[in-house]
């Protein structure tokens, strides 16, 4: 995985530079004029950077350091800026995939990684909850976030019905 994610932090790099581009074509007062152009690709990029920074450090990742990562302003005020819902988009697509990498964690013997990821998920559900989003397609992503919960929960049950947690919570303890 350090590998993997070291090679993925490399692509940045050509990531950053197709931003420093980016950012000539069009006038700073008029980022939102033009935001639709590439507001999918900056929130998979989001997804990418916050991925990379959850397998290497199993944190979510702040949007300044997203913004950093990709070479582009966390403020507003700065120019061009990575947008809150972007970041808050991108951020949702990871826990689909968290929700992908704990089933696939099971299947590989991983029995450990499921637990980390639910608390993580729960945590992460947590904070989305005290967010007043509009009816929106924001909200419509977060309500998605309800069955990848759902799915991880699963996941955990399953292993404490096969006693699988046990071994999980005591590799996990062995690992500190």
């Amino acid at each position: 995985v350090p590998k993997r994610c070291q090679k993925a932090r490399e692509h940045f790099g050509t990531v950053r530079m197709q931003m420093e581009s980016l950012k000539t074509k069009f006038p700073s007062d008029q980022y939102y004029r033009f935001h639709e152009h590439w507001r999918f690709v900056l929130q998979r990029l989001v997804f990418l950077a916050s991925f990379v920074v959850y397998l290497e450090s199993e944190t979510l990742v702040s949007r300044e350091a997203v913004a950093e990562i990709l070479g582009i302003e966390a403020d507003r005020e700065r120019g061009f800026h990575m947008d809150i819902e972007d970041y808050l988009s991108g951020v949702l697509t990871l826990a689909s995939e968290l929700a992908r990498l704990a089933v696939n964690s099971v299947t590989a013997g991983d029995y450990s990684r499921p637990l980390r990821i639910s608390a993580f998920i729960n945590e992460l559900d947590s904070g989305f909850r005290l967010l007043n989003l509009k009816n929106d397609s924001l909200r419509k992503r977060y309500d998605g976030l309800k069955y990848d919960v759902k799915k991880i929960e699963e996941v955990v049950y399953d292993l404490s019905i096969r006693g699988l947690n046990k071994e999980a919570t005591a590799s996990a303890g062995g690992e500190e």
